[in-house]
């Protein structure tokens, strides 16, 4: 790529609106990069060529505003934010890795732009291992550092887990904030959680990141408080004191000791609710899914949930639980989890234990897959490894390639012959509920127990708990009371015990009638 004069027309430079802004899409960057890297490994390009980008494309960008970079008092955890305004991608991919590098890049720039950021451009590098000291090696971080100049970004972001050093050294070539794949994902994290035990994880999440990072992220570190200003202390405290960086050690461990007690103080009440359906025999369906898979659309196409909705990725933190029922009027539980993605950093896997919990007690879990998606099989394999590290591979699951109306037609076909008794649904049009209301019905476990019981007209709410709890099969009403045949849960069996009418339906036939006296008798299908 050769540079241009400034008053040159490119034909790939984009169209300017009339506010002077560039309506150039986060796609045609992307695919801007990865054909600086194609022609680099072709040979086509050199590296000092590859450097100079088109002066148009680097005009039309706008700064948008974001959030703060700035190093604050580490008592609150957002003492590290984040200002990913403008940023500029960056990544590695080893030989025969270039489609995954792709959609791994892709993936970067969805994050990026969900945490309130504007990807501007970026770098791909084919090596073997990344670089000790820059993670790119030192020409390709000067090539970085010359992209970040011409555009006016103010962050890199990285697609991998960064070791400090590694931050450090890239950070000193390229003269702005180095930011990696965890620390932006648990910037997100902590821009979604809304629940207190959520934000508390993910405040958890981000001082384990933050504790091993300290040295170098602020000139004020390498103080030193000793003698007077140990703490204004004066007699008694004067020495060599601790550096900041040792007391802002000190003062991040006692905090994640706090957090994990409050973490822990909240586990009683989710395990309570948890005991409670489980109690009372309520199946528990959850529904996982990589991050944006519409997980939540379709909860609420389900339930009428009300759930929150957007196009983001992580747009869905806290589980939330919702009653449903089969058609056949029996009630279970729809738990909407966190989306999960790929290489979900350690600390977000320990800390949304209570997220993964759901997953894990489920009595079965629907797996929804973005049908659209260029990678749909390394999403699958994304979520089966997380699944496997909650202890919750073993469970029933029922795939569901969601965003039919938006997948190519032959591409869907393909995957529901891949994957035998999957399904295919669109939680925006609505084809293929009724199809999965049927599949999850199908897949629940039996009642444990069928029975026939007359229950007296002054124990109504035995009824209503029948109806509740169980799948009502047949009612008639009787001089003595109510009769049901019913399939319900062990501990209702026993409440309905002292009622059983064990001969009342056997052989198939039906329950006396009772004697004409002006009562009449009903069914559910006279009802009906």
């Amino acid at each position: 790529m050769t540079q241009i004069d400034d008053g040159a027309t490119h034909p790939d430079a984009a169209e300017p609106d009339s506010t002077g802004r560039s309506d150039e899409g986060g796609d045609r960057v992307i695919d801007r990069i990865l054909g600086r890297a194609s022609a680099l490994d072709a040979g086509g390009v050199s590296h000092d060529e590859a450097s100079q980008l088109d002066v148009l494309d680097r005009s039309a960008l706008t700064r948008v505003s974001g959030l703060s970079t700035e190093l604050e008092d580490v008592t609150e955890v957002e003492y590290r934010q984040l200002r990913l305004e403008q940023v500029v991608l960056a990544g590695l991919y080893g030989q025969g890795r270039s489609a995954h590098a792709e959609t791994s890049l892709r993936e970067l720039a969805a994050l990026a732009e969900t945490a309130g950021s504007t990807v501007l451009d970026g770098v791909l590098q084919k090596r073997d291992k990344p670089d000790p000291g820059t993670y790119l090696g030192s020409g390709k971080a000067r090539e970085l550092r010359d992209i970040v100049e011409a555009v006016g970004a103010d962050t890199v972001v990285v697609d991998t887990e960064l070791a400090p050093s590694q931050r450090r050294g890239l950070e000193d070539v390229v003269k702005v904030k180095v930011i990696d794949r965890v620390a932006l994902i648990l910037d997100i994290f902590a821009q979604h959680a809304k629940s207190r035990e959520g934000k508390a994880q993910v405040e958890l999440a981000q001082l384990e990141y933050l504790l091993p990072r300290l040295r170098g992220w602020g000139e004020s570190m390498s103080r030193q408080a000793g003698g007077r200003v140990a703490g204004g202390e004066g007699i008694g405290s004067r020495g060599p004191g601790e550096t900041k960086i040792e007391l802002d050690r000190r003062r991040i461990r006692t905090r994640m000791s706090r957090l994990r007690k409050q973490i822990r103080a909240m586990a009683p009440a989710r395990e309570t609710k948890r005991a409670d359906r489980t109690r009372h025999s309520i199946p528990s369906v959850a529904i996982v899914g990589y991050t944006n898979a519409g997980k939540s659309s379709l909860l609420n196409r389900l339930t009428d949930a009300g759930v929150m909705v957007q196009n983001q990725l992580f747009a869905t933190l806290d589980p939330t639980v919702r009653r449903a029922e089969t058609d056949e009027g029996r009630v279970y539980t729809l738990t909407d989890t966190v989306g999960f993605v790929r290489n979900l950093p350690h600390q977000l896997v320990e800390a949304f234990r209570s997220t993964l919990e759901e997953a894990a007690g489920a009595d079965l879990v629907v797996h929804i897959v973005d049908g659209s998606h260029p990678d749909p099989g390394g999403q699958i394999s994304a979520v089966r490894e997380v699944l496997a590290d909650a202890s919750a591979a073993e469970l029933p699951e029922l795939l569901v390639f969601n965003k039919a109306d938006a997948a190519e037609p032959a591409a869907l076909a393909g995957l529901l012959l891949d994957h035998p008794g999957s399904l295919a649904v669109s939680a925006q049009t609505g084809a293929g509920l009724d199809e999965l209301r049927a599949a999850i019905a199908r897949m629940l476990p039996a009642m444990a127990h069928e029975l026939t019981v007359l229950v007296p007209f002054d124990r109504g709410e035995l009824v209503s708990r029948v109806y509740d709890r169980g799948t009502v099969l047949d009612e008639r009403f009787l001089p003595e009371g109510t009769l049901l045949q019913a399939r319900v849960d062990e501990a209702l069996a026993a409440e309905l015990e002292p009622y059983l009418q064990p001969d009342m339906y056997a052989g198939g036939g039906t329950a006396p009638q009772p004697e004409d006296d002006g009562e009449r008798s009903t069914t559910q299908e006279d009802e009906g």
